[in-house]
């Protein structure tokens, strides 16, 4: 695993806690002990530290820590099913073949697993260390980000789902634009994991963003 970035990355307590806190949401939803929960962010690190759990950190956490103003109330991580049957302090809410969403306490966690096997190609090749204000954590590089969003926006599109179809694309064009990563062995890489119809869609969907992103780079006349 590469050595820890440099630099000063968000703290992953307050990030959770004021996106819970300044989401619109009647005040029953809110958490019953706010503080409470911003503590078991660490404690669940710790967690994975002590049993040894070769995970990765994804998701909005993992986008902050690359670029500013991504929002998110909950941890997204790369682990294998046995990983999760060993970690009985998270309650499974919910369990198939690619996902599974879990609780610890306070804090909800959406977990991507290795049974799939781009997601396990992400934890073994697409994988730095990251200095958050807790502790170095293994997270996703922006190439594994990218294939994650990417591999998603088929099925998203399928589902009619706007709103994260638009939340995927946002960031996929932020990361073009802010670190020129080279978009074809990625695209590459996802032919084995997607069928022919839907790399054609995605291939689409890729040169527009990418448009896109050569607008914004234009300078203005």
């Amino acid at each position: 695993m590469p050595d820890v970035t440099d630099g000063r990355l968000p703290h992953i307590s307050t990030v959770i806690g004021n996106a819970i806190l300044f989401e619109p949401k009647p005040v029953w939803e809110l958490p019953m002990d706010f503080a409470s929960l911003v503590n078991d962010v660490s404690r669940l690190f710790a967690l994975l530290e002590a049993r040894e759990v070769d995970y990765v950190l994804v998701g909005g956490i993992a986008m902050l820590s690359y670029v500013e103003g991504r929002n998110t109330e909950d941890i997204n991580l790369i682990v294998s099913l046995q990983s999760l049957k060993n970690l009985p302090e998270i309650t499974l809410a919910s369990q198939g073949n690619d996902f599974a969403r879990g609780q610890f306490h306070e804090l909800q966690i959406d977990f991507l697993l290795t049974a799939n096997r781009l997601f396990d190609k992400v934890r073994q090749q697409y994988t730095t260390v990251r200095q958050f204000v807790e502790r170095a954590i293994p997270t996703a590089t922006v190439e594994g980000l990218l294939l994650l969003k990417l591999y998603a926006l088929p099925s998203l599109y399928r589902q009619g789902n706007f709103a994260r179809v638009g939340l995927y694309e946002n960031d996929i064009a932020t990361l073009l634009q802010a670190y020129r990563p080279s978009v074809e062995p990625l695209l590459d890489e996802l032919t084995q994991h997607l069928s022919d119809s839907n790399m054609r869609e995605l291939r689409a969907i890729v040169h527009d963003i990418q448009r896109r992103v050569q607008r914004f780079d234009q300078p203005n006349k």
